[in-house]
């Protein structure tokens, strides 16, 4: 038998779970929360789970937040994010903070139920959803970002100070205005930085850049 807690802050999500896992000979909800406080004071009374399953968006504590605590704390438990999230940041936040699975919420019972026994059993679980776009980046994705291939190919250029710090907030996401904001640069500044950066290192657009930075650990 498997022991549930479901830590979800919709109603209607935790109780449409809840009707599908009572169906279930081998699993067992034991406890609800709506929140990773709420989970970790039901787990401080002593009735320890086998599997939590939460959202990762929650008031209070959220779920990385609770992955993050539990891990420490309470080791044992095996944790699976189900979330309407499916980016990739959230995905490796996820699994690099212990969570052992991985779903979508637009999963077919069927998976969620297979993921949640495998999981049991001491396995791990990314949903097809998320795999399959994940596969389809890398298929999509050349060999070679402009003539780099793998670690260790920055060697040899040469990025001034300014740069390394351009090219730290293009790999975070913000815009050119944003950068010139936070650097107090003028936009037509900024856009230089992001040219030679993208000359430089031999690139051929900015998402690329981005993936040269992170494979050659140029940003953090």
């Amino acid at each position: 038998m498997i022991k549930i807690i479901l830590v979800e802050d919709h109603l209607v999500v935790r109780n449409g779970i809840k009707l599908l896992l009572d169906t279930q000979e081998n699993m067992k909800v034991i406890a609800e929360a709506n929140n990773g406080k709420e989970a970790i004071a039901y787990l401080a009374e002593g009735s320890i789970p086998d599997v939590i399953i939460t959202d990762i968006n929650m008031p209070g504590m959220d779920g990385l937040q609770l992955t993050e605590k539990l891990v420490e704390q309470y080791p044992d438990i095996k944790i699976i994010v189900l979330s309407m999230l499916n980016n990739t940041q959230n995905v490796a936040q996820a699994f690099e903070k212990g969570a052992k699975g991985y779903l979508v919420k637009n999963v077919s019972y069927d998976e969620l139920l297979f993921a949640i026994a495998h999981i049991g059993n001491g396995g791990r679980y990314l949903c097809e959803e998320l795999a399959m776009l994940l596969l389809e980046r890398v298929i999509a994705q050349p060999p070679a970002f402009g003539g780099y291939e793998g670690e260790g190919a920055a060697d040899g250029i040469e990025l001034s100070d300014r740069e390394v710090e351009v090219l730290q907030l293009i790999s975070d996401g913000y815009t050119n205005v944003e950068i010139a904001d936070k650097l107090f640069l003028s936009k037509r500044t900024v856009e230089g930085h992001r040219q030679n950066l993208i000359e430089k290192t031999g690139v051929k657009n900015s998402a690329s850049l981005i993936k040269y930075a992170v494979v050659n650990r140029l940003v953090d």
